[in-house]
């Protein structure tokens, strides 16, 4: 009989979004076809420890998406060497071995880049962007940059560091270099404006400024979560996103429509508001701007070096122009969430995007293990 396809799906993470994974990893384990594949439950705690997990316990209050959390005490805590494929228990030196990883992480230290390259190092095939790709998606600035050299519509932003902001944020003292002012800011990007981490998901540190009083709050916010804030334009349009799911040869999803009932789309409209927001899918778009966005979403992952899947975030506007937002190479997963909904109504099942996402990964794999390494 043919052993079944291991494939480890690591979830939780050093991550505002924490709670976010748990709750996509538990909806990715439920719909794997366990026929073909066999899942390796990973965990990573707040603290950055990894737990293998098993059985159905891994989760503690896994129907609270405010007080979901990840159950170490039902864990074994293991190490992850670089060279081999697979796991180790770090009590027992027992090894478990790994075909293929799923990484159902979101936000810094998981869909960065950093898990990706560890990965890479480890000879394991992976799910999603490759290194390049997932740091790119994670780096709204560097992402914004590249897509406006590409020609792809993207709102207007101005970027600032915590060295150059103006103040600093640990002593509360102002710093003797010129801060951007509100004015400006203003004169360049008009009102309302957002300000918001250049390395966050999920609206993280996300804030909507309307007037002078509210910009110093939201720039120190924003620097809670990273030493690099976007300031951006605020895009009068409805809010698409549009899946996209391939290698070199990617395919968008329809395009479906997100109607935030919360001032904009937060991180509590995203993941734990049930009625944060209603969804149209497909989006009523006339055929020409529907097309638009899905050739604009290809455009916008190819340029981006994405890989696998992405979600990508657009705006289209009264007068028909599609504008890129981001792109986020590991989407949500969640029962609320997007990416999985619009290939539901594009044809494709939850259970069976799992598995083509897998063999994604695997195909990627192949082609790169016949590329040279030496002379």
């Amino acid at each position: 009989m043919k052993r079944r396809i291991r494939v480890g799906i690591i979830f939780g993470g050093k991550s505002t979004e924490h709670e976010v994974s748990l709750q996509s990893a538990k909806n990715v384990i439920a719909a794997l076809d366990t026929k073909k594949y066999e899942p390796v439950l990973i965990g990573i705690d707040k603290a950055g420890k990894w737990h293998r997990s098993s059985g159905a316990n891994y989760l503690l209050r896994s129907d609270n998406p405010k007080l979901i959390a990840l159950n170490v005490r039902a864990a074994r805590e293991v190490v992850l060497p670089t060279g081999e494929r697979g796991i180790v228990a770090a009590d027992s030196g027992e090894r478990q071995g790994l075909d293929v990883v799923f990484p159902v992480l979101h936000g810094p230290l998981g869909e960065d880049g950093t898990v990706q390259g560890l990965l890479k190092l480890m000879d394991i095939p992976f799910v999603g962007p490759s290194v390049l790709g997932s740091a790119i998606g994670m780096d709204k600035d560097v992402q914004k940059r590249l897509l406006r050299d590409a020609g792809i519509p993207t709102a207007r932003f101005i970027t600032i560091r915590r060295s150059s902001s103006g103040f600093d944020l640990e002593s509360g003292k102002r710093s003797n270099l010129s801060p951007l002012t509100f004015a400006e800011a203003k004169r360049q990007l008009g009102l309302p404006m957002f300000v918001k981490p250049a390395n966050a998901g999920s609206s993280v540190g996300v804030s909507k400024v309307k007037k002078e009083s509210a910009f110093k709050p939201a720039l120190e916010e924003a620097f809670k979560y990273d030493s690099k804030v976007l300031i951006e334009e605020a895009i009068a349009g409805r809010e698409i996103e549009c899946a996209v799911l391939g290698n070199e040869n990617p395919i968008a999803s329809v395009a479906g429509e997100v109607k935030p009932t919360h001032e904009f789309y937060s991180y509590d409209a995203k993941y734990i508001d049930e009625n944060g927001a209603t969804v149209e899918i497909p989006a009523k778009l006339p055929k020409g701007i529907a097309t638009r966005v899905q050739e604009t979403s290809i455009a916008a992952f190819k340029t981006l070096e994405c890989e696998g899947m992405s979600r990508v975030d657009c705006f289209v506007t009264k007068d028909g122009r599609v504008l890129v937002n981001e792109i986020n190479t590991i989407p949500g997963f969640t029962k609320i969430s997007m990416y999985p909904k619009l290939w539901a109504a594009s044809g494709i099942s939850y259970s069976e995007l799992i598995t083509r996402l897998i063999e994604l990964a695997l195909e990627r794999h192949e082609r790169e293990e016949k590329l040279r390494t030496n002379f």
